[in-house]
């Protein structure tokens, strides 16, 4: 059991031994080059060269290429546990460090010499990284992985601000706290650690820190003055159960009545037998109480035996399990005056003393303690009544360790409990609890418990709930949320009800403050009470629901704030002197009962934002640091501000407002958030603004429309829609919106290749030293934004699409008894796709289901055609149902055919299964048959290459009138459709043909009524259907197929075992193979191919060296989590693509299309037949002859030029009158003539 932390008044505190291991952070300081490394993962080497245009589809609204290691598709946290996170090189954010709640601030720790200590956060965790660091810490990424974080200690509670002050080398920091004698605002120094400010804190939380143009500090939030926590005005109030604690003693005396040590307990000095326990004769000994919780007790009351002459003399009181001797004072009843005492601490032995009251000096934790008699009266010592006393107000869920019912009070504190709950042990925590295990559907009934305080004093208290940490009792993955519920007056208007949501995830011990304000002393007519149950509308099936304790604290304060306070640095405190202040005068006009939850410093002027009201202005206001005055930008926003970002002359603001109060008509669309020009003074929408309240407004950096980063806002809260403003419509979100300045739109409305990003934002920061960025939060991202389909290339890149979200749910009307039997899990995105380029078409054809809208501004439904010549996005209009599901496309010259769990009415008749669409003339001909029986569902499509012929599978009997069960194909000669032999039934997930005449069916198949198979073979010459070799061998049925080869006498199987798991198989022409790892639970393979690499990995027995199988769907890896795509290369897989999608929803990929299928661009083992052989070797000889001949050819040439050759004129002159004819003798005379000079061979 860990004894309770201390939260105690000043005047009991113990001083806070400096953070040590400080010291030496400045040898490891950040350097102005450092930064986060992220590691590079493998490179794929898929080779992609001879496969024209390639897209990836599936249900995905991101999707990232595997680049580094620390990528991941772990969708963001929802259970109140954030991150510090860093962004790699390709834009996607990475977890760097992990904590267990949230984070609410951070700033760099710059000393004034320039060193860079790293970067404080500060939160409401527990833990970051499973190290024990509560509220915070310091981040140094300069440091080895293990040695980067270090906790802070010395605070408890949380951390909302904190404000890095590099002229006075201290982080000031403010929240709802605990930490040597100050409450809710503390300093750290350099290396000195934990300071006091020169005043004790606030008696209220802090919410914000600012530097103002003067230099001076300013703190903002919900207080009232300054103060600190404070004992009750009667000290010693509550009484500490003795009675539930297990007694024992060490030499007690025999007699019977007086030997047993419990007896003492509750009896108040009534003595005689059974009130009086007794030490043995002449004999010194003890008594000891040991509990299940543990306290801070301030005041022990004894009462003295006088038993036949008998009493205690001395005694000690060590705390125990600190064996810590404890000092007390006392009066001395003899004197009346003060006494102290330690070891050897006296009792009277005066019939008329009835009891002593003994002080501890020292207010520690303890969970036991022993009082040792050394000396005594008469025949021995003994006691007849002991009690122990504390200031701290607890309602514990355990009532056993409430105020006990023998004490005899009016309004003892208690605890009522409904529901199935049981005590956990305290483990590493301050005391026992109680846990209860819910199941099914989890609502407020479920289980819920009410506390009771005893408040004896009505005043201003600070309340605090206590949550056992989740490590302890392994219970972090059933955690869940809470919600707090409570009235703390009689009359309503004097306090704001407790209505809250406390998440219970973390990893250790922590309190949160869920009220803080007046609260009425316990009366016969009034009791405060405040009811703790499970918050609605969890997506827990189990939760573990805990109940520990609530402390109130009373907090004195000096009064004359009002949420705000400004502090000089170096100064004494003058608690009489506010007014002297500007910022303490302007939260003086504000009303009673405002908070401020915003700061903000840009140049000489300080912004104020929260919930307020003045004579001047409303929720937000601004002080000029220099010359002291204010503005009231407009008279303010008509509601609650509850963040800022001030980036150069803009302050973008979010919260609950509508407009401005002095000019609401000049200034529209100012929904929840909206953004100030502070050079002009004016306010602006961000488009239309949000549908509900924003809560965390944060600056980040992206790549919009260049390589140059630019900040862009995120805003966070409760809004489901960004407002439709212009020509943009309204988009649907999940509580989170980019605003992007330069585009002066939203980032959901760009169609622009940027990353997807979706969750929380907590706070950033955009300046750290070595050029990164650090953001805390919780985040799920991807490094392109594109829904269903995305290309790929050198890298990926969106179609230009405009996917409006999931059509019509195919479970709903007529086809929910059809929802099932399509070859997909998942019924929503993109299934499938083709590429079209016949007749000099340019097509991209996507199947699924899904909305988007067309060119013309039509809505499509499920089936899209997006035509690259012409940049045109079109559909097939209204005869197929929205509720359709398209999974398997296949193009055969100019007829698109288009399976699925379709149903419509096309020109007039019903169809079913299967629709045919022609692509040249852009509609609808006469359609094939609808397939009847079964499911009527088509789950793949083979055409046959040869004949054309479209084949078909999946569930159904018949085909019009022709009975063909499972698989039939269409003949597009003539136009009918045509049974498949006559052996075959059952219901087919995947076909393939392997070879022109051998066509592969995977399913539930039933060969010849008798055999029943996973995998069939159809050979078209025998007209007949046989089980494929070794398919006994397969698990379950077969989902996924593809070649292993070329020829595809090799092939990879898929498909879900009998007993639920996924395998992945390979036939390598003679036996089937398993791979050597067994996929983890959960996967989901719904595609395969082989692919060539431009680099080759290790031979094994199930993959060429120069080959990878991509597998895609969902698949778990091991050491990784899920990941959309990996590649298999025979011994391992891992990760090629990852996906994110919307809602915080898993993201998959349905399958791999490509425009050329030449996946196999090298033999990979697979020979080439013999007529390709003889063709290559004679066009191989006579390349040689061609070459022989032209070079003998030139060889002539040459010989003629050396002898003297010359060509022949090539025309004649004076071919008329003027040629002279020549006499036949001299003609032949001359050839006796020789020509000197010739070369003679």
């Amino acid at each position: 059991m860990r004894l309770p932390f201390r939260r105690r008044h000043a005047a009991r505190s113990q001083p806070l031994s400096t953070f040590i291991s400080l010291l030496t952070l400045s040898s490891v300081a950040l350097s102005p080059a450092s930064a986060i490394t992220f590691t590079p993962a493998p490179a794929a080497n898929l080779d992609l060269s001879q496969l024209g245009r390639i897209a990836l589809a599936g249900d995905f609204s991101g999707i990232s290429l595997y680049q580094f290691e620390e990528q991941n598709e772990r969708p963001f946290s929802t259970n109140g546990s954030e991150s510090l996170l860093a962004r790699m090189p390709n834009g996607a954010f990475a977890n760097i460090v992990e904590t267990d709640a949230s984070i609410q601030a951070m700033c760099t720790f710059t000393m004034s010499n320039g060193t860079v200590l790293g970067v404080v956060i500060g939160g409401n965790f527990t833990s970051l990284d499973n190290m024990a660091s509560t509220a915070v810490a310091l981040f140094n990424p300069n440091a080895d992985k293990d040695k980067q974080v270090i906790p802070l200690t010395g605070i408890s509670g949380q951390v909302n601000a904190l404000l890095c002050d590099q002229d006075t080398n201290s982080v000031y920091v403010g929240g709802n706290f605990i930490g040597a004698n100050s409450t809710n605002a503390i300093a750290w120094v350099g290396t000195q650690g934990w300071t006091n400010l020169p005043f004790a804190g606030f008696n209220g939380p802090v919410t914000s820190i600012t530097k103002a143009s003067n230099g001076h500090i300013i703190f903002g939030g919900s207080f009232t003055g300054l103060g600190n926590a404070t004992a009750p005005s009667t000290p010693d109030g509550q009484v500490i159960n003795l009675s539930t604690a297990k007694i024992t003693s060490g030499f007690s005396t025999t007699a019977q009545g007086f030997s047993n040590a419990s007896d003492i307990v509750c009896k108040a000095g009534l003595g005689g037998s059974g009130n009086t326990w007794l030490l043995q004769d002449n004999t010194p000994g003890f008594w000891q109480a040991s509990f299940r919780f543990g306290f801070q007790p301030t005041k022990l009351r004894l009462y003295n035996t006088h038993e036949n002459g008998r009493g205690t003399k001395t005694w000690r009181f060590t705390a125990l399990p600190l064996n810590g001797i404890m000092n007390f004072t006392y009066i001395d009843p003899a004197t009346g005056r003060n006494a102290s005492c330690t070891s050897e601490c006296p009792l009277s032995n005066d019939p008329l003393v009835k009891f002593q009251d003994f002080h501890f000096v020292n207010v520690i934790g303890m969970n036991a303690f022993r009082v040792d008699i050394s000396a005594f009266y008469g025949s021995g010592g003994g006691l007849s009544g002991i009690e122990l006393f504390e200031d701290d107000i607890f309602a514990f869920a355990i009532n056993d360790f409430n105020e006990p019912t023998c004490a005899g009070l009016r309004f003892p504190s208690s605890a009522t409990p409904t529901g199935p709950w049981a005590v956990a042990p305290s483990r590493s925590s301050s005391s026992e609890y109680l846990t209860a295990q819910l199941s099914g559907s989890i609502t407020p009934s479920s289980a819920s418990i009410v506390f009771i305080p005893d408040i004896r004093e009505a005043g201003n208290y600070s309340v605090n709930l206590y949550t056992p940490g989740c490590l302890q009792d392994d219970t972090c993955s059933s955690r869940g949320q809470i919600h707090i519920s409570g009235n703390m007056t009689q009359e309503s208007s004097k306090s704001t009800p407790i209505d809250r949501n406390i998440f219970q995830t973390n990893n250790y011990d922590k309190y949160d403050q869920i009220y803080f304000g007046l609260i009425d002393a316990s009366s016969d007519s009034f009791r405060p009470r405040i009811t703790m149950t499970p918050s609605p509308g969890q997506s827990l099936t189990n939760m573990t629901f805990v109940a520990q304790r609530i402390g109130f604290t009373l907090i004195n304060s000096t009064g004359g704030l009002n949420g705000l306070y400004e502090y000089i640095p170096g100064t004494v405190v003058n608690a009489s002197d506010f007014q002297s202040s500007a910022f303490n005068r302007l939260g003086g006009g504000f009303a009673p009962g405002s908070a401020v939850n915003a700061l903000a410093t840009a140049g000489d002027i300080t912004y104020v934002a929260g919930n307020f009201t003045s004579s001047e202005a409303r929720n937000i206001v601004a002080m000029n640091g220099r010359d002291a005055k204010d503005k009231d930008l407009d008279g303010g926003l008509n509601g609650e501000v509850e963040s800022m970002f001030s980036n150069g002359t803009k302050l973008f603001v979010g919260g609950k407002f509508t407009s401005t109060l002095k000019n609401p008509a000049q200034v529209q669309g100012l929904s929840n958030v909206a953004v100030y020009d502070t050079e002009k003074n004016v306010w602006s929408p961000l488009g239309a603004g949000v549908n509900a309240r924003v809560m965390r407004v944060v600056g980040l950096t992206m790549n919009i429309t260049g390589p140059t980063p630019e900040v862009v806002i995120s805003i966070n809260g409760e809004f489901s829609q960004l407002e439709a403003f212009g020509n943009n419509p309204a988009v649907a979100v999940s509580g989170f919106g980019i605003w992007v300045p330069s585009q002066s739109n939203w980032l959901q409305n760009l169609n622009l290749p940027v990353e997807w990003i979706e969750g929380i934002l907590s706070t950033s920061i955009l300046n750290v030293p070595g050029g990164n960025s650090l953001y805390a939060g919780s985040i799920a991202s991807s490094t392109l934004e594109a829904r269903g389909v995305a290309t790929l290339g050198d890298g990926l890149a969106r179609l230009p699409v405009n996917f409006k979200g999931s059509s019509p749910s195919a479970g709903s009307g007529s086809l929910a008894k059809r929802d099932n039997t399509t070859n997909s899990t998942v019924s929503e995105g993109v299934s499938t796709g083709v590429f079209d380029t016949n007749s000099g078409r340019n097509l991209t054809i996507l199947g699924g289901h899904f909305t988007a809208t067309a060119t013309n501004g039509s809505v499509i439904h499920n089936l899209l055609f997006f035509d690259g010549s012409k940049e045109e996005v079109s559909g097939i209009g209204s005869q197929i149902t929205p509720e359709s599901v398209f999974v398997a496309l296949a193009v055969q010259n100019d007829v698109l055919y288009a399976g699925g769990n379709v149903t419509g009415t096309v020109n007039g008749a019903s169809v079913s299964g299967l629709v045919s669409y022609n692509l040249g003339s852009k509609s609808f001909g006469t359609q094939p048959p609808s397939l009847n029986g079964g499911n009527g569902t088509v789950s793949s499509i083979a055409v046959r290459a040869s004949t054309g012929d479209v084949y078909v599978g999946g569930s159904f009997k018949s085909a019009g009138s022709l009975g063909c069960p499972g698989v039939c194909f269409f003949s597009t000669s003539s136009s009918q459709w045509n049974q498949a032999g006559q052996n075959f039934d059952g219901s087919v997930n995947t076909m393939m043909w392997t070879t022109n005449t051998i066509l592969l069916a995977g399913g539930n198949i039933t060969i010849n009524s008798t055999a029943s198979t996973f995998l069939a073979k159809y050979d078209t010459d025998k007209q007949a259907w046989d089980t494929y070799p070794g398919s006994s061998q397969l698990p379950g049925p077969v989902k996924a197929l593809t070649a292993g080869t070329k020829d595809g006498s090799q092939i990879w199987a898929s498909g879900t075992a009998l007993n639920g798991s996924t395998y992945l198989m390979k036939y390598d022409g003679s036996n089937w193979q398993a791979v050597g790892q067994p996929l983890q639970p959960g996967t989901d393979i719904r595609g395969l191919q082989v692919f060539s690499l431009t680099s080759s990995h290790d031979s094994t027995a199930t993959i060429a060296s120069n080959e990878a199988l991509v597998i895609t769907g969902s698949v778990v890896l091991s050491e990784f989590g899920t990941a959309s795509a990996v590649i298999f290369n025979g011994t391992a897989f891992r990760p090629y693509a990852l996906t994110s999608n919307s809602g915080n929803t898993a993201g998959t990929i349905a399958r791999i299309f490509t425009e050329r299928n030449n996946f196999f661009t090298s033999p990979g083992g697979s020979q080439l037949s013999l007529v390709f052989i003889v063709l290559i070797g004679l066009a191989i000889s006579l390349a040689l002859m061609l070459l022989i001949v032209l070079a003998g050819l030139f060889l002539d040439r040459l010989r003629k030029k050396r002898e003297g050759y010359v060509p022949a004129p090539t025309h004649m002159f004076d071919r008329g009158s003027g040629i002279q004819r020549i006499p036949p003798h001299e003609l032949l005379e001359s050839l006796s003539k020789g020509r000197p000079g010739a070369p003679h061979v």
